[in-house]
């Protein structure tokens, strides 16, 4: 590893503690989420059984207890992971209360942008827009980082969504460490989390026995937000742009289509491109593994602009990317023929 950072044992380690932490913990909690937190099929849901929500609980501990097993082994400076950490736990308490009850969008907001900026505050003093003013850049990516930490859960709508887009990632990025594109913590944040995936993946494929709730994707959000920033940092924009491109651009996209239309984009809806595809004739199955094949070709892009750190391969590796991406968004749009 560039930066002299945990051995592979380490890795390994923290990986296989975070499968068998989510795995063990669903395998537990799943009766009590099916008598307290199920989600009943309504018209802008994907699925058409009751099914129980709050797999996320078991997803985002076992990224904690793997993340911090890593931290002990390896010794590697905690204060930055303590915080990030601690808002993780709060995104996902915000996540658990509206799962169960329900939440308005303004507090929700709120108590999200809190959790983002605490987490901002504690960064590195290394600058991912030195060109601009501190106050300015720190705006910036408040914002930016609230909208990742949203995105994920209005893409978190069928089956196996979430793990098609965070094991490819959390996978990019523990190879983009190998070569020191990426700093230690943020490997390890990523293998603690790719393992919390791996363990929900099989009670989460299609048809789901279980789903990940706002308990799951916010915090899984929030993370995904700072290793890419990490990556950022580091002088690797395009990197960090490619891999998470698909999410935000079906996301994004959508966004603007219901404010232009003059929606409540707060509310539920089936307007995604991935949502308009299985209307058009496609399983979620077909879906699924093209975003999958998708986010592997991305992470592929990201790997060579890491590694031939240069403004045309930049560019050329974000066209390419964006070509990708918009081909998928159009077969969706247009449904299955």
């Amino acid at each position: 590893m560039g930066d002299g950072g945990p051995a592979m044992p380490v890795f390994a380690l923290v990986l296989i503690a975070a499968i068998a932490t989510s795995a063990g913990l669903i395998v537990v909690l799943r009766p009590l989420l099916a008598r307290y937190a199920l989600a009943r099929p309504n018209a802008r849901s994907s699925h058409r059984e009751p099914t129980p929500q709050g797999g996320g609980i078991a997803v985002v501990a076992a990224a904690l207890v793997g993340l911090w097993i890593g931290v002990a082994l390896s010794g590697l400076a905690a204060a930055q992971l303590a915080t990030l950490s601690v808002a993780v736990l709060a995104l996902a308490l915000i996540g658990a209360v509206d799962d169960i009850r329900g939440l308005g969008a303004a507090p929700r907001l709120v108590l999200q942008t809190l959790a983002v900026a605490a987490v901002l505050a504690t960064l590195p003093n290394a600058s991912v827009m030195p060109q601009i003013p501190r106050a300015l850049e720190f705006t910036i990516l408040l914002v930016g980082g609230v909208w990742f930490v949203n995105l994920v859960n209005f893409m978190d709508g069928i089956d196996w969504m979430t793990v098609a887009e965070v094991v490819p990632v959390t996978a990019a990025i523990t190879l983009l460490g190998l070569i020191g594109a990426a700093p230690p913590t943020a490997v390890l944040v990523a293998l603690a989390l790719l393992g919390g995936m791996i363990g929900f993946a099989p009670f989460n494929r299609p048809v789901a026995k279980l789903f990940l709730g706002d308990v799951g994707s916010l915090p899984i959000g929030l993370m995904l937000g700072w290793m890419l920033l990490m990556l950022a940092s580091r002088g690797h924009i395009a990197a960090a742009l490619l891999l998470p491109l698909y999410y935000l651009a079906d996301a994004t996209i959508t966004l603007g289509r219901r404010l232009a239309r003059g929606e409540r984009v707060w509310q539920a809806h089936r307007t995604h491109f991935y949502q308009r595809a299985l209307d058009g004739g496609f399983t979620v199955n077909e879906v699924v593994v093209r975003v999958f094949v998708l986010n592997i070709s991305l992470g592929i892009l990201a790997l060579v602009s890491a590694i031939e750190p240069d403004l045309r391969v930049d560019l050329a590796t974000l066209a390419f990317g964006g070509a990708l991406v918009a081909w998928l968004l159009i077969t969706f749009a247009r449904g299955k023929p």
